[in-house]
């Protein structure tokens, strides 16, 4: 089932959660709302399961308006971080709880039932499972019966909010290869809330970046990280360097690097920053009349295969939080050229992304 979302608005007092936002699901897909917390995607989920009614705007789903429709109508599946299963009932009893309470004349036979909740159980690979009582699991299979219960009324729709978001690090990265695999078997559109890029790139087929009620980037993971729209996108998605500087007919002055920038050829003196990510540095010593950034190699940490360096600019009055600047290079690189901390280096960018303040000087 498709989904149309179209110029939704939300209003709580003074806050503004949602501001005419639009978007298109296509049917099938799996979709990843991703940003900072308050940035209204889960204000967002809500109004398309129904939970929450838009101040403006409307939800279609297979090009019929659902904007007034019951959430028990619109045949949505909801998945909550914190699980929400019956403490009370077994593992069996939760998966078919959503069959039990169909009206008497849609609901499945007994044996129905039966045959249903063990086949979604073993869908979710927890067949053995089925007379444990939720305190008995751990987060991550209580966060699986919890999606097996979702998938047992057979939702039109399968919306999951922070699904991983209560469970230690590594559990969270099997989940993660498992609900793609699962999207991969069942097709149901699905989207899912989440404030972590690293999930968002790696498990959905498109990303919607959030920030501050409206919607700065929609596209699939390699897009939106190889050409983020916006400073905010970029800033976003991963460790990144910000740079200020000077942007003058397609040359950019940061810092004491000077780059080439033919996007803002039309730049009068106006001013940029440059984002460069951590892997993105050239490094080498200092020697007198070096072109690039000079700065001090404060401190290494050196862990499996990526060495993760922490310096400071030479010109920097004093080291802050602002002021330091992240490099990551190969281990055994940062070991051949036997770098100590204390060093003076000097670091250019293989590739950095300017944006230039486009109410100045231009």
């Amino acid at each position: 089932m498709g989904i149309e979302i179209r110029n939704v608005s939300k209003q709580f007092g003074n806050f503004q959660a949602l501001a005419d936002v639009s978007l298109d699901i296509e049917a099938g897909e799996l979709v990843a709302l991703l940003g900072p917390s308050g940035c209204g995607k889960t204000t967002l989920l809500r109004i398309i399961a129904g939970l929450e009614t838009p101040d403006q705007g409307s939800i279609l789903f297979s090009g019929e308006d659902t904007t007034d429709v019951h959430v028990r109508e619109r045949g949505v599946g909801f998945v909550f971080q914190h699980y929400a299963l019956f403490r009370h009932m077994t593992v069996f009893e939760n998966v078919a709880f959503g069959l039990r309470v169909k009206p008497r004349a849609l609901r499945p036979s007994e044996a129905q039932i039966r045959e249903k909740v063990h086949s979604l159980l073993g869908l979710v690979q927890l067949d053995w499972l089925a007379d444990r009582f939720p305190s008995q699991l751990s987060g991550g299979q209580r966060q699986r019966i919890a999606l097996a219960r979702a998938l047992a009324v057979e939702p039109k729709v399968l919306l999951l909010d922070e699904p991983f978001g209560a469970l230690d690090a590594k559990v969270r990265k099997e989940l993660r290869r498992w609900l793609r695999r699962l999207h991969d078997d069942l097709h149901v559109t699905s989207i899912f809330v989440t404030h972590d890029q690293e999930e968002a790139l790696e498990v959905a087929d498109r990303v919607v970046l959030m920030n501050a009620g409206k919607v700065e980037q929609i596209g699939s993971p390699q897009q939106v990280w190889d050409h983020p729209a916006s400073p905010f996108v970029y800033g976003f998605l991963g460790d990144v360097n910000l740079f200020h500087g000077r942007a003058h007919e397609g040359e950019v002055q940061l810092q004491g690097m000077k780059l080439d920038s033919p996007e803002h050829s039309g730049a009068q003196n106006a001013k940029a920053f440059a984002y460069v990510r951590p892997h993105d540095f050239e490094v080498e010593r200092y020697a007198p009349g070096a072109q690039g950034l000079v700065a001090r190699l404060d401190r290494a940490i050196v862990i499996g295969p990526i060495a993760r360096l922490e310096l400071i600019p030479v010109d920097s009055p004093k080291q802050s939080a602002d002021s330091l600047i992240e490099v990551q290079m190969p281990s055994q690189k940062f070991r051949d050229m036997g770098l100590k901390e204390g060093e003076t280096l000097v670091l250019t960018p293989r590739k950095a992304r300017v944006f230039v303040d486009a109410g100045e000087g231009i």
